[in-house]
């Protein structure tokens, strides 16, 4: 595996500046978060490092990356950037950087849309990517206040704040998500 200087300096070059200062700063969140919440700090800093390091990549170049690393999708994540860019980042680092940790690859699949039964590493990153310290968006302070109460909760406003963006643009949901969020709220309320 790449040391995480060599993984930085490989960003740098694949990623735009905002791009890179954006995954900086969901490292840092996720270290952060991972000290609150009595997880592995050094994975959480990792994964939330190389998070969207594909992210800038054409959609052809994400659907060759999970073809190649046999991950199975269905057709709306196939079709999509801006979904696919988790698991074929995951798909990424495991081939290019020689990151085999499958928490940390399950966590960078999952960021963007999560998935039922998430463990707390995959919480972690999913929740840095919406606070880090470059994030400015309406509520943003809110959530980053609830991430220091509640990592269930934050999470559960995460997937509200993605719901309630996607219903306002009046752009498609991913099945999935819904049924990530449901299943968190129902493990919240036993």
């Amino acid at each position: 595996m790449w040391s995480k200087e060599e993984i930085q300096e490989a960003l740098r070059e694949l990623l735009s500046p905002k791009r890179y200062r954006h995954s900086l700063g969901v490292a840092q969140a996720a270290a952060e978060l991972a000290v609150r919440y009595g997880a592995d700090r050094k994975r959480a800093e990792l994964a939330g490092l190389v998070h969207d390091c594909v992210k800038e990549q054409s959609l052809a170049t994400m659907q060759a990356l999970v073809q190649a690393d046999g991950i199975r999708t269905d057709t709306m994540l196939y079709r999509s950037r801006a979904l696919l860019h988790g698991p074929a980042g995951a798909a990424y680092v495991r081939r290019e950087f020689g990151i085999e940790d499958e928490a940390v690859l399950a966590a960078i699949s999952s960021h963007t849309v999560g998935r039922v039964g998430m463990t707390k590493l995959e919480k972690i990153v999913f929740l840095a990517d919406y606070i880090e310290p470059n994030r400015d968006f309406p509520g943003v302070e809110e959530l980053r206040a609830l991430a220091r109460e509640d990592l269930d909760r934050a999470v559960l406003a995460g997937f509200r704040s993605t719901l309630r963006h996607l219903l306002e643009e009046d752009a498609p949901i991913y099945e999935p998500t819904v049924t990530a969020r449901n299943a968190l709220l129902e493990e919240i309320e036993e």
